[in-house]
């Protein structure tokens, strides 16, 4: 009986899903150059695969490679809060309404598991924690669809708006918006309500989601500029997930 054939990955592609997460967990930010030297320490290759593997971030707008300086996590500005925000917002719409449809009691008990540990890491004020258990959640909604290609969709939009979504620190206020917003999303999810869960998640999304964003936007941009990026402290001592500072 022949065997299967193999499926076989560069090395550069296998290191684009875990330099990926490093943005998205906030190990590396928003304008900070990418310490090539120490991903090479950090996953045991040469610089070869890792600014191969840059260039494909780079392609997908999480990064931009500069001239002589190598490349940097690309900031978010007003006109791709415009251009994607709207897209998330149909994006997690449909996921809401088809993971109504197809949630398993034990998918819904998961994610209320899910919720719960999120509230309770509100009610303490632990905001990396919650911040953590909120992007789980709304994974969630799409693993539960069991469609890859629109979790694909998502996952890269999400990395695009990394920064503003589960990495930045939330204002009090819309701290408290998204809590209420969360505890209606859990109720619909319970209910199999996948029409109020998916007008919950594009309300979520394109009010207090895109509000935080641009907080954001206006908070770093009142800031004194940074230090040039090889001065500053480099990712490899930061805990990962660590929120930016408001």
């Amino acid at each position: 009986m022949p065997s299967a054939p193999i499926v076989r990955h560069s090395l550069h592609e296998s290191l684009v899903a875990p330099l990926r997460e490093m943005i998205l967990q906030g190990e590396l930010r928003p304008g900070e150059k990418v310490p090539e030297e120490q991903l090479c320490e950090r996953f045991g290759v040469s610089r070869t695969p890792i600014r191969e593997a840059l260039k494909v971030l780079a392609a997908e707008g999480v990064l931009q490679i500069l001239p002589h300086r190598g490349a940097i996590v690309a900031r978010i500005t007003e006109e791709q809060i415009e251009e994607l925000f709207p897209i998330m917002a149909s994006l997690e719409r449909l996921a809401g309404i088809l993971a109504c449809t197809r949630a398993s009691d034990v998918e819904i008990a998961r994610v209320r598991a899910l919720h719960d540990r999120m509230m309770e890491h509100f009610e303490k004020g632990e905001e990396a924690e919650y911040l953590r258990h909120n992007r789980l959640i709304h994974e969630s909604f799409f693993e539960i669809t069991g469609n890859a290609t629109l979790s694909a969709f998502y996952q890269q939009i999400l990395t695009r708006i990394h920064a503003c979504r589960f990495v930045v620190r939330k204002s009090r206020e819309h701290w408290a918006a998204a809590v209420i917003e969360h505890k209606a999303m859990i109720e619909a999810l319970e209910a199999r309500d996948g029409p109020r869960l998916g007008n919950l998640l594009e309300v979520h999304v394109m009010g207090t989601t895109s509000g935080i964003a641009r907080a954001f936007i206006q908070r770093t941009g009142m800031e004194a500029p940074a230090a040039p990026a090889e001065d500053r402290t480099p990712a490899r001592g930061r805990k990962a997930g660590s929120p930016l500072t408001a």
